[in-house]
């Protein structure tokens, strides 16, 4: 339906009538085609389960200090690793409002810079949203969100964003949650490619392991690229690898002859499966004898 003045298919109900007049809009709502979707909040039915379309509402029902948080910013801005079907709303101490089925209200404060507007809807910029989601959201979806974020910077401005997110972070008004916030933030690298690969990331850092390098490229002696490795630790010569379903199930018979070159080239080669990241017993059995056969004792691992 064509909605006078709406955004993204929703509209306050008072300028809809103000727009076409009152019986129009009860005969919309009386068909099916109107739907109202919080209070005062029209909303195209069609449009319904589009993101936009309730982040629009959300900021309709909430008024002009309202801005889209959390989960809801980080789609706005192309992050959309954590699966949260709920809009995300922030507004001032002190504002009247209240959680409704599919919208949750924060309160808090903002300041001018930031504030962006994306699709013509008002959001918290990406290094407010990246900040706040490390020290609230799961550890696997913030750092997934993080990922994210530095890989959609320019490669120059990386370390930049992140020293801007860690000031962030070392400022909030509310301490909970910081210091996980800042080691979150270090093991984001920008280089992860799904969030199944930032999840293997976290585990392998909550086992204790060093540090590896995430998407680390490995070259022929001409310079040229001949594998791209999920995770590896290149001086000890292991890598992680990843095996998503969705991407190899085509692909077995090519994955098995990287996998056996890898390993004639001296590679401990430890594939993980989509439910290693729900128990990592087997993952860390892997990892300790891995980093046996290289000679680190298994206390320092």
């Amino acid at each position: 339906m064509d909605i006078p003045g709406g955004l993204h298919g929703a509209v306050l109900q008072r300028e809809l009538i103000g727009a076409i007049g009152r019986y129009p809009v009860r005969a919309a709502l009386r068909d099916g085609a109107l739907l109202r979707l919080w209070d005062r909040v029209l909303v195209d039915t069609e449009r319904v389960a589009d993101p936009r379309t309730r982040a629009s509402a959300a900021l309709l029902l909430h008024g002009p200090d309202a801005v889209l948080s959390g989960p809801t910013g980080a789609w706005l801005h192309g992050c959309q690793s954590i699966d949260e079907a709920n809009i995300h709303v922030l507004l001032p101490y002190g504002h009247p409002g209240r959680r409704r089925p599919g919208l949750i209200v924060h309160n808090g404060s903002t300041a001018d810079d930031d504030v962006v507007e994306l699709d013509g809807l008002r959001s918290l910029g990406a290094i407010r949203v990246t900040s706040d989601l490390l020290c609230t959201a799961r550890p696997r979806d913030a750092l997934a969100i993080a990922d994210q974020m530095l890989a959609a910077q320019p490669a120059e401005w990386r370390e930049e964003f992140r020293g801007q997110v860690a000031r962030r972070i070392s400022r909030r008004a509310d301490p909970r949650g910081t210091r996980r916030g800042a080691r979150l933030l270090g093991l984001a690298t920008g280089r992860a490619e799904s969030p199944p690969e930032s999840w293997l990331m976290l585990e392998v850092a909550e086992l204790g392991f060093p540090p590896p390098e995430a998407n680390w490229s490995l070259r022929s002696p001409s310079g040229a690229e001949v594998y791209r490795l999920d995770l590896a630790w290149p001086e000890q010569r292991i890598a992680v690898e990843y095996q998503g379903y969705a991407v190899h199930v085509e692909r077995q018979a090519e994955d098995l002859a990287r996998l056996e070159d890898l390993r004639r080239r001296g590679w401990i080669v430890i594939l993980v499966a989509h439910d290693d990241l729900k128990n990592n017993r087997r993952l860390a059995a892997a990892l300790r004898e891995a980093f046996e056969r290289r000679g680190f004792p298994r206390q320092a691992c």
